[in-house]
């Protein structure tokens, strides 16, 4: 197994196996980082007039490479969450309407809309998804038989945040095309785990965070909108769109601009790109999925509960959601740091809880030994 686990300054001590929720990033990027924000610094005035545009498409057409599409059709957000809400204020909603999401979606996505639906009488309707995954067509057919008249978008994640399963949104948007439905993939797990081509993905819109598994800095994300949807799209935050003179005239022009803020998040992503893809982005994902698996395997073997999701590549990636005996999940959760400095997620699911793992390429097995060690002892204490 490859290691490049020095490219990362974690804590002394930490076992962090929380990639998922927040990656740090790896040297490269936190230096790339430094550069702009000093260069910002030293003459703001410079920056932001006549070099800022240059630099921010720069990063946006490496990005728009990398996940394949079109610069034009991409704009940077803070996030995947910032992304969402930019589609839930765009979308034309009436009375009687319905958004589709599935009973696996991540929790703040559920609120988003929620709160978009009730003013307009319009109403967020959630899927039940097949209680064990063995096929795409399983899966599909699940989330279909919810659809209805009604039915104006659909909003699915790519892999889904609590439960951590690569969900079919190639079968799930060629459908949705034929029953002419909108489909919205929440995808910050998907970057850089999954190869991306949004073009031939045919979505309406995709929205990530990058500072997950692509390790750019915290505070970049990015939106696409297809071009059949751009013209619908506003931004939540209404500024000069380009510095003056310039004037907004595309869509996406009206994100460049919102007002004065920090871009270096944005700028380090060709950076993060690059170092992943040096390593060789197959390399990483089957040896992060390897170790996920190894944490599966003794994780089981420990606790004699089998996942609800096989081991495969088609449904698992770099994280790994194992079933644990009952107890309270944030008390057990905070065990593990409390007293064995590990950093790992204990998600309440449904009528249970299961553990989390998320590895990437700082992780090794001898993390794994100490994960599995405080969870016996923890579970022999009753937690």
């Amino acid at each position: 197994m490859t290691s490049v686990a020095h490219q990362w300054n974690l804590r002394p001590g930490t076992t962090y196996l929380n990639h998922g929720s927040f990656g740090p990033p790896p040297r490269a990027v936190r230096e790339a980082r430094r550069v702009w924000i000093d260069r910002l610094d030293e003459q703001p005035m410079d920056f932001f007039v006549r070099q800022y545009e240059g630099h921010f498409d720069t990063a946006r057409e490496k990005l728009a490479d990398f996940v394949g599409c079109q610069r034009d059709d991409l704009i940077f957000v803070e996030n995947a969450t910032a992304g969402m809400n930019v589609v839930a204020q765009s979308v034309s909603l009436q009375t009687g309407d319905e958004v589709l999401l599935t009973d696996h979606e991540y929790g703040a996505v559920q609120r988003i809309w929620e709160r978009v639906c009730t003013p307009r009488n319009a109403r967020a309707v959630t899927a039940p998804l097949p209680e064990r995954f063995d096929s795409v067509e399983q899966v599909v057919d699940a989330l279909f038989a919810a659809v209805t008249p009604a039915t104006r978008l659909i909003v699915v994640s790519q892999i889904t945040s609590p439960t951590t399963i690569i969900l079919p949104v190639r079968e799930i948007c060629e459908e949705a095309r034929r029953r002419g439905v909108a489909v919205c993939v929440d995808g910050p797990h998907a970057l850089a785990t999954l190869p991306l081509d949004l073009r031939s993905l045919n979505c309406d819109y995709f929205t990530a965070s990058c500072h997950k598994w692509l390790s750019a800095a915290f505070g970049s994300g990015f939106l696409y909108v297809h071009r059949r949807r751009q013209h619908e799209i506003q931004t939540p935050m209404l500024s000069w769109g380009r510095l003056l003179p310039a004037v907004p005239e595309t869509w996406r022009d009206e994100f460049t601009w919102t007002g004065t803020r920090d871009p270096s998040a944005y700028l380090t992503i060709p950076t993060a790109i690059e170092f992943l893809e040096s390593f060789g982005l197959e390399k990483f994902r089957r040896q992060t999925h390897a170790l996920a698996s190894t944490a599966r395997r003794r994780i089981i073997s420990l606790t004699g509960l089998d996942s609800f999701v096989v081991d495969d590549d088609l449904w698992q990636g770099p994280m790994t959601p194992l079933p644990l005996p009952p107890g309270d999940a944030m008390t057990l959760q905070q065990a593990f740091w409390d007293r064995f400095q590990i950093e790992v997620p204990i998600v309440p699911w449904k009528e249970g809880r299961h553990i989390r793992v998320s590895c990437h390429l700082y992780n090794t097995e001898e993390h794994i030994d100490r994960l599995v060690t405080a969870l016996q002892t923890l579970l022999g204490e009753g937690l």
